[in-house]
C-alpha cells in the first residue's frame, strides 16, 4: 500500500501555432486516419492550449505536450519538451540563401 497509484499521462506531439499569450501556447496536433468509406488517408488536426512556464516556445516549434490537471478554463496540457526548434530551421535556410 506504500505505492502511490499514478495514472499514465497521455502525451502528444504537435506544432506551436500561437505563442501570443503569457505562459501559454496553442499546439496543433495532426493525425492521419483511413476514411472508412473511401479508403483514402485523411489528415485531421486538433488544437490544444498548453502551459509554457518559461515562455520558451516559438511559432513553428515541434513540442511534446503532456496531460495535466486543469490549469484554466481551456488549458489541460503542459509543454514537456521542445522536440525540434523552428529557429534552427530558419537560420539554416538564411545561411543557404
Amino acid at each position: 500500500m506504500d505505492k502511490k497509484s499514478t495514472k499514465e499521462r497521455s502525451t502528444k506531439v504537435g506544432v506551436v501555432t500561437s505563442n501570443r499569450m503569457e505562459k501559454s501556447v496553442v499546439v496543433r496536433v495532426d493525425r492521419i486516419l483511413l476514411h472508412p468509406r473511401y479508403r483514402r488517408y485523411v489528415r485531421r488536426s486538433a488544437k490544444f492550449m498548453a502551459h509554457d512556464e518559461q515562455n520558451q516556445c516559438n511559432v513553428g516549434d515541434t513540442v511534446e505536450i503532456v496531460e495535466t490537471r486543469p490549469l484554466s478554463a481551456r488549458k489541460r496540457w503542459r509543454v514537456r519538451k521542445i522536440v525540434r526548434s523552428a529557429l534552427g530551421a530558419e537560420t539554416s535556410q538564411a545561411a543557404q540563401g
